[in-house]
């Protein structure tokens, strides 16, 4: 095709980039940035999934980037610092502030250890940012020091003539006693550009004790993008107003007697659910909470909580009725047990067998119509979902999950998603109803996030967001789901049936073909991805590496980063959870130990004890041209050639110099 035909089709957009260009020069230099910036090292990539609310370490990890901080302080002071000095160093990039706290009334000569920990804090800044362009390390400077830092890292300390001149910044420094703020700049900045991009592959919710300090620290960070988990497609129903969502969210917090999140977290209101519970039921003990620390919880409240827990499980299994006879295409009739329940008997028919009921004092349930609620039920609901909806921060942190995540995503050739692309025995996609048409594999995926944005921003009342809503749960616990990957949820009788037979969740076919490089290589396929370095990251399941389960599957095609975060996976992984690592150099994966606390690693200098594995070395380098960010590069160049062009034929006037005044 002609150059002049390329022109004219275009004509429109090159004239708006031509307001931002408005000159050959403009144009030019911008051509020659991003061309230089091609061929510079790709930024490092850090992958973490499955964190449910284990605050502490993911923000070690966070910290410490599975380890690449402490290998630059290993890289730059291998033969002139102790491993006890570099030890300190590093913990002092970690937490500087706490760790200049616990250091400094036993520094002897505390200016010259200033001087000292500055200079060595310049050059591990100056080596992390040396594969960024001056102006993208620019962006991540802190204000009040960015022009301090940016005269440091530029500095060349063989150019006699200014030699004085750094040292005396760093003097300067010391005397006007901003010392301890300058090392905490440095260190932010360190942590920033050591990784580019942050990537959470599902699971910020549930179980631990934090995930609400999770979420700020996210809304934080420079870089991020998450796949929505099914603990957090939960949480974020719960926050568009579905009440089986709510139900779930609170049932799954009495389980653990995990309520500081939900009450001091998110400031929502349990006093009518307790009020209600304790008039309501007697004895519950089989809906008694599972306690780390026993000790710590008197027998009264413990009694509370397994009221409480009893009472919202009946909302939940009502409201989970009320959904599945609402929506028949989600074909999941046979979750429908409470009008299976014989009260006689004190049984339940489960897949046309009886089994006995550990509890059968179900007094809100009407035999004539079991799966509505009773006034009681639909006024505590009716308050939870108002809390729900009036909590500003849940409120916040949701909408930062809408716009920063997705069911899915494709990046640098990788395909992250936390649950699976559902599939068939057969080993094709599963394919679900949707209206007069069937989906599968990535059309599904893609429907499947549209509904999940319905559910939350269409109108109030309206039948979408009803339809939108029920979707939600669906992703939560639906059959074959694409984030829970199983033929059922059997809450119902891991509570109430003592038949362990009853509780198994079958899984999806996914994780029996995801063993497949064949399988893996044609859902990379589906997804536009044909590298052969293309790789899906996965969550969802842990990893139990104390058995020899290996994280990484199908020939190298998949990789699984859930390795047990949460502390009540621990026992079974035998581990505390998988990161992985994706720089210029290619991937690694860091497996890490149980994290023993942040006075810990500040007085003792104790990181997370990691066993990192080399699993993909590139024979050269990956370079941004390599990227997508590359790719976009890419194409904004052969843009701006194109106005140039444009310029000098004089299809496009350039705008005047404007005159110095």
């Amino acid at each position: 095709m002609q150059t002049e035909e390329v022109y004219f089709q275009n004509k429109k957009y090159l004239e708006l980039l031509a307001e931002k260009y408005p000159t050959v020069q403009a144009a030019s230099s911008r051509i020659i940035s991003l061309q230089a910036s091609l061929d510079l090292p790709k930024g490092t990539e850090h992958f973490m999934s499955d964190l449910h609310g284990e605050y502490e370490a993911f923000n070690h990890i966070l910290n410490n980037a599975s380890g690449a901080i402490r290998e630059k302080v290993d890289r730059l002071y291998a033969n002139t610092m102790t491993s006890h000095e570099k030890s300190v160093l590093s913990t002092l990039i970690y937490y500087p502030e706490q760790k200049l706290a616990e250091l400094k009334p036993y520094i002897p000569d505390l200016d010259e250890w200033y001087r000292i920990t500055l200079l060595r804090l310049v050059e591990i800044c100056r080596l992390v940012a040396s594969k960024y362009t001056r102006s993208r390390v620019n962006q991540a400077l802190p204000r009040d020091f960015a022009s301090i830092i940016d005269e440091l890292l530029n500095t060349n300390f063989d150019v006699k003539n200014k030699e004085q001149y750094y040292l005396k910044i760093i003097s300067t420094i010391v005397d006007l006693q901003q010392a301890d703020a300058f090392i905490a700049a440095l260190s932010s900045v360190i942590k920033r550009l050591v990784v580019d991009r942050l990537h959470i592959v599902g699971d910020i919710f549930d179980r631990g004790p934090g995930a609400d300090v999770i979420m700020e620290a996210l809304m934080d960070h420079h870089s991020v993008d998450i796949q929505w988990g099914n603990h957090d497609i939960l949480w974020m129903g719960a926050a568009a107003g579905s009440m089986a969502c709510i139900a779930n969210v609170i049932n799954n917090s009495m389980s653990y007697n995990n309520l500081d999140v939900v009450e001091i977290g998110y400031g929502i209101n349990l006093r009518p659910l307790a009020t209600f519970a304790g008039e309501t039921y007697g004895d519950c003990a089989c809906f008694s909470p599972k306690l780390v620390d026993q000790e710590n919880y008197k027998p009264k409240d413990i009694a509370l909580v397994a009221k409480m827990h009893k009472a919202i499980a009946m909302i939940q299994f009502k409201l989970e009725g009320q959904i599945i006879r609402r929506r028949p295409e989600y074909a999941m009739e046979d979750r429908l047990l409470l009008d299976k329940i014989d009260p006689a008997a004190r049984t339940v028919a489960i897949g046309g067998r009886e089994y006995t009921l550990r509890d059968w004092d179900f007094p809100t349930v009407d035999p004539h119509d079991p799966y509505a609620l009773s006034p009681e039920e639909r006024e505590v609901m009716d308050k939870l979902k108002v809390s729900f909806l009036r909590s500003e921060k849940l409120q916040k942190h949701v909408r930062f999950l809408y716009s920063n995540g997705g069911l899915y995503t494709c990046y640098n050739g990788n395909l992250l998603f936390h649950g699976c692309i559902p599939m068939a025995p057969d080993g094709s996609f599963l394919s679900f109803p949707v209206g007069q048409r069937r989906l599968a594999g990535r059309e599904y995926m893609d429907y499947a996030d549209l509904m999940a944005r319905q559910g939350y921003n269409a109108a109030a009342g309206s039948a979408e967001k009803q339809e939108g809503e029920d979707f939600l749960w669906f992703l939560w616990a639906g059959r074959n789901s694409p984030l829970f990957g199983r033929e059922r949820m059997t809450t119902f009788e891991r509570l109430l049936v003592e038949d362990q037979e009853t509780w198994l969740e079958p899984k999806n076919a996914y994780y029996q073909y995801n063993q497949s490089e064949e399988r893996c290589i044609a859902i990379l396929r589906e997804f536009g991805l044909t590298g052969e370095h293309s790789h899906i990251v996965n969550g969802h399941v842990p990893v139990k590496s104390r058995d020899g389960e290996n994280p990484v599957k199908a020939g190298g095609r998949l990789i699984v980063i859930d390795g047990g975060f949460c502390r009540a996976y621990q026992p079974t992984t035998g581990i505390a959870g998988y990161t992985l690592i994706y720089s210029s150099y290619g991937v690694r994966i860091s497996a890490h130990e149980p994290f023993g606390g942040v006075q810990n690693a500040i007085v003792n200098n104790k990181d997370i004890l990691s066993v990192t594995t080399v699993y993909e070395t590139r024979l050269s380098r990956i370079t941004v041209s390599e990227t997508d960010r590359g790719r976009r590069m890419t194409q904004e160049i052969d843009d701006l050639k194109m106005l140039l062009y444009a310029y000098r034929k004089g299809y496009i006037k350039e705008a005047e110099p404007k005159e110095l005044s």
